[in-house]
């Protein structure tokens, strides 16, 4: 079959721009199909305004006369109108195809009656289903009525007591109806996805109410510190600090400094605790700081970088040191981004470590200083901090470890394992079977005062009783930190033991822990601490004698 419509447009574009299209008649054989073209003005005659002419001359406006058929031309060879005729028609389907679905606005006289089968259409709605899906109430009433249970909803008010807990995607997910082109569910999945559903918003309930519970918990823990903390500070202010001399070494005294300082005395208590045995003054402080800056911009002028490394190794001028600050600096408390270049401390941190490289040539700057120096500057104006530091570095601990003297460390080791054995046996033999020395974690622990190693405010709480009781409870704090661990250490083997120690876990808190510390006894064989590193220190010399070489005769 051909389609007047393409015939039409062919002729229309031999002859453009005529008010009307000529062309021959249309056999009889093939009578046009109606089309439901609307009215389209178009500035131009173009193929569609021709075809709907031509095929559908009833729709034409009133009043308009249709144009006379030309006569036909001569008669063409058979086989040549067949070819026009094929052609004619392919174009005619490729029009109509065209017309119908983007150029025709369908009307209820021109719609077909005969339906679709349901199923998917590219284009268009999809046809209403015969059996609709049932609603989710029908096909419970008819489960009901088919097994004789009843299934009883949970009441409204309980429902949406804790609304806040409903996970809303869970509830598009499982309880809605599926979309109507898609088999409707059973009975049976509906009510299991039902049954699913409940389960799951029971389990995220139940998830909810622990996590508030927990976050409760933390609360009335911090409301009950904060409280504590508030009364502690009256007492340090009204009674301790004025008396401090008479008061620091009494029982009150000391049960309260075990349970933390509040943080507005925490710099005052240290600095009364440190003590300055070294006199040192600001203006001392103003003089080394002018010197260290002289010492920046004399090496930023006319040292290179290999001049500034040889120098650092040199002991007679550890000054050189200033410039492997830098490189530290940026590395303290990273997570506070304070101290790193452009922080609000950054400046003031590079200034006490300079000046103290500057005071002990000596010393010079070794790594780790720089987290002693931080935690000392959030507590502490710039000129206190700088006293405390250099007062704090001359501890014969601090400064054995700061000035690597060996042997003075090694017998800090000696007396850490005797009190290790003492108080963890299972866990000291575990560590002897891996030859796990205690030179490979402590150092790190010693040489920060555990601010690199635990988190800041509970670092800040070791310092309190640190400077309570002095060195002694620094390896009392690393003996806690392993019985806290104890458990987790003996399943370990060495890498992962040194790993483990080396980067505490975050979630350490301060009950915990204290409450480990506590249970360390400093005490071997009658003998306290400062008893025991005695022995080995008078061990070593008396070993020493006995090794020096006879005098010449």
């Amino acid at each position: 079959p051909r389609s007047p419509g393409g015939d039409a447009g062919s002729r229309a574009l031999a002859a453009p721009g005529a008010g009307t299209c000529r062309g021959r008649a249309e056999p009889a054989a093939l009578p046009p199909a109606p089309l439901s073209f609307t009215d389209v003005n178009l500035n131009s005659r173009n193929t569609y305004e021709v075809s709907r002419r031509r095929s559908a001359p009833e729709h034409l406006p009133h009043g308009g006369t249709a144009p006379a058929e030309p006569a036909p031309p001569p008669q063409e060879p058979a086989e040549r109108a067949r070819h026009r005729v094929g052609i004619a028609g392919a174009g005619s389907s490729f029009a109509e195809f065209f017309t119908r679905n983007f150029f025709t606005k369908r009307t209820k006289e021109l719609k077909p009656a005969v339906q679709s089968a349901p199923g998917w259409k590219l284009f268009g709605k999809v046809p209403p289903r015969e059996n609709l899906p049932k609603d989710s109430k029908i096909i419970q009433q008819e489960y009901e009525a088919r097994t004789g249970r009843m299934y009883k909803p949970p009441p409204p008010s309980a429902r949406r007591k804790n609304i806040e807990f409903e996970p809303l995607s869970t509830t598009a997910l499982i309880l809605e109806d599926r979309p109507a082109n898609l088999p409707a569910k059973s009975v049976e999945e509906a009510l299991r996805h039902r049954q699913e559903y409940d389960e799951m918003v029971a389990e995220a309930k139940k998830r909810e109410i622990k996590e508030a519970h927990k976050r409760k918990k933390i609360m009335r823990e911090r409301f009950k510190q904060e409280e504590n903390i508030a009364s502690a500070m009256v007492i340090w202010v009204n009674e301790i600090l004025p008396n401090w001399e008479g008061m620091r070494a009494t029982r009150r005294v000391r049960e309260l400094w075990w349970q933390g300082l509040p943080p507005s005395v925490r710099g005052k208590v240290w600095s009364l605790a440190v003590g300055n045995e070294l006199n040192i003054t600001p203006e001392l402080y103003e003089i080394f700081l002018s010197r260290a800056k002289e010492r920046w911009k004399s090496f930023s002028e006319t040292t290179c970088e290999n001049d500034i490394e040889d120098a650092g190794a040199s002991v007679a001028d550890r000054e050189a040191s200033l410039e492997l600050i830098k490189l530290d600096i940026s590395r303290t408390f990273p997570s506070l981004y304070i101290f790193q270049k452009g922080g609000p401390y950054h400046d003031l941190l590079h200034s006490v470590l300079g000046a103290y490289t500057c005071y002990r040539p000596d010393v010079g700057y070794v790594q780790g200083m720089s987290f002693i120096a931080a935690v000392l500057i959030l507590n502490l104006e710039e000129a206190d901090a700088f006293i405390a530091f250099a007062n704090l570095l001359n501890k014969p601990c601090q400064l054995a470890f700061f000035r690597v003297d060996h042997s003075m460390m090694l017998k800090y080791f000696a007396a850490f394992e005797v009190f290790f054995e003492e108080n963890l046996p299972k866990l000291f033999l575990h560590f002897k079977s891996y030859s796990l020395t205690p030179d490979i974690y402590l150092i790190d622990w010693i040489f920060t005062l555990y601010s690199k190693s635990l988190p800041l405010d509970l670092a800040c709480r070791v310092w309190d009783v640190f400077c309570r009781d002095g060195e002694e409870f620094l390896f009392r704090t690393g003996l806690g930190i392993l019985r806290l661990y104890e458990d987790i250490l003996l399943q370990m083997d060495f890498i992962h033991i040194a790993q483990f120690l080396t980067k505490l876990p975050e979630d350490i808190t301060s009950e915990k822990l204290f409450s480990c510390i506590a249970a360390i006894q400093m005490q071997n064989s009658n003998k306290k601490w400062a008893q025991v590193f005695a022995s080995l220190m008078k061990d070593n010399k008396e070993g020493d004698k006995n090794h020096s070489p006879a005098p010449k005769s």
